[in-house]
């Protein structure tokens, strides 16, 4: 039976187990809109911002996986969203992109509002594209989820005209299908992966998250274990491996390449697993690996490896698989003398204390460490903490899968809207959202959206009266320059006004304590954690500096 194709994509989304469409709305979006309040299991989730509809949705994708829909309204909300967007791509989320406009019918006129929506869209995303006929509306909706979730997963972007959405559809709706990517490399490469990483004397490992989106947490452990190899992170956003594991070393690739360079010009052998090399704003121009360092990559992604730097055996494969293979080869290839150089290592490692948290009692860490103590055990982070994010860790490290989110991709004002959807995606676990004073005022509006749901998260706005990364970066600025420390630009200084977040926060509905001394932190964490609904504490972290 025919229905229009306002009537016909909610159904396809259905039928994909879509149930959430995070959006704002719009005139060029009305039909389906309107189309959507007749169906009672599908949800719109109101947001008053696009940038705020795309960091709840990527928060909801990370949490369950995905696919997610958002919803933009033609060209200028799709603008709103690009940094988010950005954001979103450079961390594999999978998005399902819709907006609408006025009509293929109305492209000759350059009317109000006119935009090439695919190419604003194609920067910032795995794919864009247009559907031009009311004969192919789910067939190109399939395709976005077939995109969007097949690795290297990514937003997918589909420009909905509302004159092809207005007419008769007869296309039969059928669940997307998301091709099978679990797959293996030959035995023989297998063996050779083996016999390069075999005999290393100082091996290491470099993870990101297509551990996490493959499950490989279990085997790249086993595998560190064997190797005797230290593991750091690289586009480590989700918990690749437990952050207390004594081989796990911390994060590499932010800002400057030489701190990568320094962490891996030592090793003999690599293993690169779901990642790539190296993602930080000023990277190293040449390979910071030893001139005779054996490198393996193993990745889903073809077009990441020996992207930047050449490796010895680049294999385009699932690394749960990978990694599950490359275990059993090692026990018979490492021989006796390299499994015993690899239980010592391992064994030296084990053997360090534990790193600890940190010592000083400054109002963060003590905040912290009462907040850790009071959290239930399947607590979820979502941190965009930055500058904060070093004590946040301390307390709060990856642990299980789904357990820990960090912010990707550069874009400020995810940490409230990700944490909104990642509570959304696990209403009966307590899911905390940490963020700073800069990056908070980027989404704040999304707390609006958590009260008209009754979306229960928790927010810890870390104050500090600044936009400290910047502080520290200018420093390495001026020391790898040999200017003279002086006086930070007034532009990164947030003292003034002194932004009263609980105010904010009450004025969309959310509860709030603005924490400024240590006595008040016992009743803050007691408030936040013990509150019904969505909550949000106001960390003054530290005072602001005359201008």
């Amino acid at each position: 039976m025919a229905r229009d194709g306002n009537t016909a994509i909610i159904e396809q989304f259905l039928s994909d187990g879509i149930t959430y469409m995070f959006g704002n709305p719009g005139t060029v979006e009305q039909g389906f809109l309107d189309a959507l309040e007749g169906f009672e299991d599908f949800h719109y989730i109101l947001t008053l911002q696009e940038t705020v509809a795309a960091g709840i949705a990527d928060g909801y994708a990370r949490a369950t996986g995905g696919p997610a829909l958002l919803q933009l309204h033609s060209g200028v909300g799709l603008g709103n969203a690009i940094g988010m967007l950005y954001q979103a791509k450079r961390g594999h989320s999978p998005l399902v992109v819709v907006a609408g406009e006025a009509g293929v019918g109305y492209d000759a006129m350059d009317a109000q509002m006119a935009a090439d929506l695919v190419a604003m869209a194609r920067p910032v995303t795995k794919h864009a594209m247009r559907v031009i006929d009311p004969g192919s509306v789910l067939r190109v909706l399939r395709r976005a989820v077939k995109m969007a979730m097949t690795p290297p997963r990514g937003p997918v972007f589909v420009a909905l005209p509302l004159d092809v959405l207005d007419q008769p559809n007869h296309e039969p709706v059928q669940p997307s299908l998301v091709p099978h990517t679990a797959v293996l490399p030959a035995p023989e490469l297998v063996r050779q992966a083996a016999g390069l990483l075999s005999g290393a004397r100082s091996p290491i490992i470099l993870a990101g998250d297509g551990v996490s989106v493959s499950g490989a947490q279990a085997e790249l452990t086993r595998v560190a274990e064997q190797l005797g190899a230290d593991v750091w992170g690289v586009e480590f956003s989700e918990a690749n491996m437990d952050g207390r594991h004594p081989l796990f070393r911390g994060q590499l690739g932010h800002m400057f390449g030489q701190v990568s360079a320094d962490a891996v010009k030592d090793a003999d052998a690599v293993l690169v697993v779901g990642t790539y090399l190296f993602p930080e704003v000023f990277p190293s121009l040449t390979s910071p690996f030893g001139k005779d360092a054996r490198i393996v990559h193993i990745d889903l992604d073809s077009y990441e490896i020996a992207k930047n730097h050449p490796v010895t055996l680049g294999l385009v494969a699932d690394p749960r698989l990978t990694l599950a293979a490359l275990s059993a080869e090692l026990e018979g290839t490492m021989g006796r003398a390299g499994k015993q150089a690899a239980a010592a290592r391992l064994a030296r490692r084990t053997a360090e204390p534990p790193r600890p948290a940190p010592a000083e009692d400054s109002i963060l860490n003590t905040f912290m460490r009462e907040l850790a103590a009071r959290a239930p055990d399947d607590v979820i982070v979502f941190d965009e903490g930055l500058t904060a994010s070093g004590v946040i860790g301390a307390y709060f490290p990856p642990r299980g899968p789904g357990s820990w989110f960090l912010t990707r991709g550069g874009s400020l004002g995810v940490g409230i809207p990700g944490a909104i959807g990642a509570k959304l995606a696990h209403p009966d676990r307590t899911v905390i959202g940490f963020t700073g004073d800069g990056g908070s005022m980027y989404t704040f509006q999304a707390l609006a959206t958590a009260v008209r749901y009754d979306i229960a998260a928790k927010f810890v706005i870390c104050n500090n009266h600044s936009y400290r990364l910047l502080d520290n970066n200018i420093e390495e600025y001026w020391r790898g320059r040999g200017i003279p420390g002086h006086r930070f630009p007034r532009s990164f200084d947030l003292s003034y006004p002194d932004l009263q977040f609980t105010d904010l926060a009450r004025g969309c509905g959310v509860d709030g304590l603005r924490v400024e001394k240590a006595d008040q932190i016992e009743e803050a964490v007691e408030r936040l954690l013990g509150h019904d609904g969505p909550f949000l504490i106001d960390l003054v972290t530290e005072p602001g500096r005359p201008l």
